[in-house]
């Protein structure tokens, strides 16, 4: 199933917006780590971690990924993103995907705080639900009903 992203949550992934990307641990609880996010074609997104990371680690045996992102202005407005990872990319396209991270975010060249050995892999995600929630969310139907 293919998700189209909105205009509003397009322009949220292109801005330079810190993102919350939750992975599962093998044990099922949640991990969550702030990232820096951005559009990968048409419709995919793309972050980027290194090789060995509770993330990647989480993604390889679990592709389950959940983002969500807060306006700083409003919090009640919300991006809320459930996807699969599509594919890893790993070698030199992960660094240049990083460095293209790193000029979106800090305005710079390259990424500069690679560690020495460090290999990085660029994750590809696919949305498969996507929410944008503005107000005070409504109960699903069937939920509780609002007293008279």
């Amino acid at each position: 199933m293919t998700v189209t992203l909105s205009e509003a949550v397009r322009a949220r992934l292109q801005a330079p917006n810190i993102w919350y990307v939750g992975t599962v641990f093998a044990d099922g609880a949640p991990q969550v780590s702030p990232m820096w996010v951005d559009l990968e074609g048409d419709g995919e997104l793309m972050f980027n971690t290194s090789v060995g990371r509770v993330k990647e680690e989480n993604l390889r045996r679990d592709p389950r990924v959940y983002l969500s992102h807060a306006d700083a202005t409003d919090p009640f407005d919300r991006v809320q993103i459930s996807g699969e990872v599509a594919r890893f990319i790993e070698g030199d396209e992960a660094h240049e995907r990083m460095d293209r991270l790193a000029r979106k975010y800090l305005g710079s060249e390259r990424f500069e705080w690679l560690m020495p050995g460090e290999q990085r892999v660029a994750v590809i995600v696919r949305p498969v639900k996507v929410r944008h929630i503005v107000g005070v969310e409504r109960f699903r139907p069937g939920g509780p009903v609002p007293a008279s």
